[in-house]
């Protein structure tokens, strides 16, 4: 048995973890084409490399069908409840920063906080019928931050891609959605929340708490994590 490591198939992530892994004497590198998921480890043996896209490795390294991968904090957080259980933490790769963040209009001139949108939410409620819509991808995360807060009438809306457009659209009142600038949120006449930060994320490379490993594969994980440090 190898120890099976996953790491993002494809743009900036996985050029930017095959560079990181390179710099501690270990190549990372597709076979095939582009368009195939296979790949080859050099520098240390018994390692596999299984190219997954960022939002498939929180799930793999849950059910144990890989050792080790690389992917967002964000990612992890909000697909793995009770993550702790389910993976460790090895090491922050340093890239991919992004804030979870909560944005309003920036037409709500009285809206700056938490006590602030929850005000506006109870008031929204009666005033419309239903709850005020808060469009994301990101569910369990923003629904336990919104919780902590004290925040109740609202709805999460699930978005996969534009969600800062949601608003403009007219299909949520509000977004809680990955930034690393902030320009995309300026551009749709969005504002932050001034203790609207739900999660700093960066990728990371996490070891999977489940997946069975014997004693040989235990000593290449010592091996790698030696050389990784």
């Amino acid at each position: 048995m190898t120890l099976k490591l996953g790491v993002p198939s494809k743009g900036r992530l996985m050029e930017k973890t095959f560079d990181w892994f390179a710099k501690r004497g270990i190549t990372l590198s597709r076979t095939g084409s582009d368009r195939e998921y296979a790949g080859r480890v050099d520098g240390v043996d018994g390692v596999d490399l299984v190219l997954l896209s960022a939002g498939e490795i929180p799930r793999e390294l849950a059910a144990g069908r890989i050792h080790l991968g690389v992917t967002g904090t964000d990612l992890v957080h909000d697909k793995l409840p009770r993550w702790e259980q389910q993976v460790e933490e090895i090491a922050p790769l340093g890239f991919g920063h992004a804030d979870l963040i909560l944005a309003v209009p920036n037409c709500w001139i009285d809206v700056d906080s938490l006590d602030d949108l929850d005000a506006v939410a109870a008031a929204f409620r009666t005033r419309h019928g239903f709850r005020l819509r808060i469009a994301t991808k990101y569910h369990r995360l923003v629904r336990e931050f919104l919780t902590d807060a004290g925040v109740a009438d609202y709805q999460l809306v699930d978005s996969q891609g534009a969600t800062e457009g949601t608003v403009k659209n007219e299909t949520a009142e509000m977004v809680a959605d990955i930034t690393s600038t902030g320009e995309t949120l300026r551009a749709n006449h969005l504002k932050l929340l001034s203790d609207g930060l739900v999660l700093k994320s960066q990728a990371t490379l996490w070891r999977s708490r489940v997946a069975s490993t014997d004693n040989a594969d235990k000593a290449i994980l010592r091996d790698l994590l030696a050389k990784l440090q």
